[in-house]
């Protein structure tokens, strides 16, 4: 592929080739002294550090620039706690988002699709972010949430906002990343009235949907605080749909770039949950995690000291071959595929689920209206920024009824 063909997708092949340069010139892990940060880059390390909460913290307290609108999320956004704090709120919302739930989603899901897909009924040139990918997954949260589905602009701007990485220069550091928190922090105070006001309506006026689930739930006699419930909502509102936004546009690209795999998924969409998996594995939206050591700890024939900041890099796990045959290649019916794209232990993404049957619906209703998808042109393709989120802006698309 060549710079012109893949457009910005190329910044993603470059990270992906600097890890592996890394892990093969100095093993796993790699102190990156520009960034002050060590990079941990094969999958058994990474899967130790997401697995070791106790030793690699996700509480950055201290340790990265603080921004006052940001730390209103803190309180109910478990991602960045640990036990346990991350446990309460967990089994709290853990009672209001159940497997059940989110099984029987399944009809509204594949109705939402097709809606969605009418609306471009007639065109032979489809934008599948703007028409599927990224209003599917809006719409079932605003649902599931009880948030107004009019409000859907809303949301997507607030996402475009967090996610696009525009904020960040190339060099990522602590004054970079302040000025973009300082940048996105309007933002983030919209979204935290917003979401506010929206969980006050509900603990006065409870209805069926998952806030007043979380504002009803208990734990050991205690509920859920207002401020706890933005930070959840907020992380399944944003995050939550971003991830299958990213998962639907590069496994179009995917397959598009593999047409003897999407023939075969075309004859035969049983084999969909394995092929969106490999797709998660090769591409994954969220390439690293980070975390913060409590303690000295040893790790790849290192002694990572205190209080130091560890990046578990995800997109190189998935591709270290001494745990994949073929790293590189993709593999329609890999399996096994331990991938670590959506985590490992405590923290491993509580939407994951949701966003695997999201993904098969979604190409099940693309597959049955379309008998050909293609990318209409990758220089008119444009990418988000890796450093961020691997996925795509804009896709347009050449369809072809079935």
């Amino acid at each position: 592929m060549t710079t012109q063909e893949t457009g910005v997708a190329f910044a993603f092949e470059d990270l992906l080739a600097r890890s592996a340069e890394l892990r093969e010139r100095g093993g796993p892990v790699h102190h990156d002294e520009e960034a002050g940060s060590w990079r941990v880059l094969d999958h058994p390390a990474v899967s130790r550090v997401l697995s070791d909460p106790a030793t690699f913290s996700s509480d950055f307290s201290g340790l990265t620039p603080v921004q006052e609108d940001f730390e209103t999320f803190r309180k109910g956004n478990f991602v960045g706690m640990d036990p346990p704090d991350h446990r309460k709120l967990r089994t709290l919302v853990s009672q209001a988002f159940t497997p059940r739930v989110v099984a029987g989603l399944e009809p509204r899901i594949r109705a939402i699709a097709g809606e969605l897909l009418d609306e471009v009924d007639g065109t032979s040139r489809v934008d599948i972010v703007d028409a599927l990918a990224y209003p599917l997954p809006i719409i079932v949260i605003a649902e599931l949430l009880g948030v107004p589905v009019a409000d859907r602009p809303l949301f997507t701007r607030w996402a475009q906002v967090l996610f696009s990485g525009d904020q960040l220069g190339e060099s990522a550091d602590m004054e970079d990343i302040q000025r973009a928190l300082d940048a996105i922090a309007p933002t983030i105070r919209e979204m935290n009235a917003y979401i506010l006001d929206h969980i006050r309506h509900h603990r006065a006026h409870p209805g069926p949907g998952l806030t007043s689930r979380l504002v009803e739930a208990e734990f050991n006699g205690e509920r859920l605080e207002d401020q706890e419930i933005v930070g959840f909502v907020a992380l399944l509102l944003i995050a939550g749909h971003i991830t299958t936004t990213a998962l639907l546009g590069n496994a179009v690209v995917t397959f598009d770039r593999n047409p003897g795999a999407a023939a075969a998924l075309r004859s035969s969409p049983a084999g969909l949950p394995a092929a969106l998996e490999e797709v998660l594995r090769m591409l994954p939206p969220f390439p690293e995690l980070g975390r913060r050591t409590t303690k000295p700890v040893e790790l790849g024939g290192h002694t990572i000291p205190e209080n130091s900041i560890v990046m578990a890099d995800l997109a190189a796990a998935n591709r270290d071959p001494a745990f994949f045959d073929r790293p590189n290649e993709f593999h329609v019916a890999r399996n096994p595929n331990p991938h670590l794209t959506f985590g490992h232990g405590i923290h491993f993404c509580f939407g994951a689920p949701l966003a695997r049957l999201e993904g098969r619906i979604a190409f099940e209703v693309l597959f049955d209206r379309y008998r050909d998808i293609a990318v209409a042109g990758y220089d008119q393709v444009e990418f988000q920024n890796p450093q961020v989120i691997v996925s795509v802006r804009h896709l347009p698309l050449d369809v072809t009824p079935a």
